[in-house]
């Protein structure tokens, strides 16, 4: 189940609560709804994740929790998410969500240079800002919609492929019997 497989991989409610940078949010991390994990926690902590991950803001994981918060999600798994977007994979996907948002605005879209400099970002922030926002809105709430969809379906398949295997193995066993 998928359950078991996401269990192995996310930190227990016990272990955060002993990490001491993470005190100030014991009461957010000893809420037992925030770890359950079914199909809906599941498919709304990825909605939630890669949303916030999406989002070209400081402290995407804070937005994360309170997201996990709000829409009673699983909170480990919302906020482990916003990690797809780490310094690695950041400026490509922040640079397709500028295009994305560009091309929706129908505007040009600016040519990224070979040498990314802090003053040539400075120089250009007012252009970028606009596309580069409703961008990565449109891409958030798209990926978040669809990333729920698709884990509801691969939930509701495995749980459907775990009881035919089940019914198949009491077969085998009532015809060795």
């Amino acid at each position: 189940m998928p359950r078991r497989l996401l269990k192995r991989y996310l930190p227990s409610p016990d272990a955060l609560r002993r990490q001491r940078s993470l005190r100030f949010m014991a009461h957010l991390i000893a809420d037992p709804a925030l770890w359950v994990l079914t199909r809906r926690s599941v498919a709304n902590a990825f909605s939630v994740g890669l949303f916030s991950a999406l989002l070209p803001i400081p402290c995407q994981m804070v937005v994360a929790a309170l997201g996990a918060r709000l829409g009673r999600c699983n909170l480990p798994l919302s906020v482990a998410l916003v990690w797809i977007t780490n310094p690695l994979t950041m400026p490509i996907i922040f640079y397709g969500n500028y295009c994305l948002g560009a091309w929706l605005l129908q505007q040009p879209a600016l040519h990224a240079p070979h040498r990314l400099t802090t003053e040539w970002l400075q120089g250009q922030l007012m252009d970028i800002l606009p596309s580069l926002l409703f961008g990565s809105l449109v891409a958030a709430v798209i990926v978040g919609a669809l990333a729920n969809v698709v884990i509801r379906l691969l939930w509701r398949w495995q749980v459907s492929r775990s009881w035919k295997a089940r019914r198949r193995r009491r077969r085998q066993a009532r015809a060795h019997s």
